[in-house]
């Protein structure tokens, strides 16, 4: 059997941390994913879905120094749910996703990558540096050609 849960969205809120007397830390986070679709009518329709996300110890100090509202995150874990009892005494259930693995997608500024992933070897300080011919251009400008596209022309190959 596998409960497995892959969600890659926006932080809603600064994760809300608390450290425990044992000296482990929680923290919980609303993540909101979108989706969008066509109607019946053909109308484009946007629906956000928010997940509540329970990370433990140095997840949740991760989660703590790194991540804030609109923080884009990749979340892996397991779907539990959990029984309580509100202030009238009534019995109510909280589904929440219990993360193992936590990690910002968000750029650092400065030019670095992702809030864990190591850097490629060879490049300084930015994971996507390694492949410089496969930067997206941003600008109205059109790109340059470069000189790698330009020697491939040259080449025999088929295709």
């Amino acid at each position: 059997m596998v409960n497995k849960v892959t969600i890659i969205g926006h932080l809603g809120q600064d994760p809300e941390v608390r450290h425990l007397e044992s000296g482990a830390s929680i923290a919980k986070l609303r993540v909101a994913t979108n989706e969008n679709y066509k109607d019946k009518e053909g109308n484009w329709q946007d629906r956000t879905e928010w997940h509540t996300v329970i990370a433990w110890r140095y997840l949740a100090e991760r989660a703590e120094k790194s991540m804030k509202k609109g923080s884009l995150v990749y979340i892996e874990g397991k779907l539990t749910t959990r029984k309580w009892q509100d202030s009238e005494g009534k019995d109510r259930w909280t589904t929440e996703v219990v993360a193992n693995t936590l990690r910002s997608l968000d750029r650092r500024e400065g030019g670095g990558g992702g809030g864990s992933y190591p850097p490629l070897p060879g490049a300084d300080d930015d994971p996507y540096a390694g492949n410089k011919s496969n930067t997206t251009n941003t600008s109205d400008t059109a790109p340059q050609a470069s000189t790698e596209v330009a020697d491939a022309a040259d080449d025999d190959l088929p295709f």
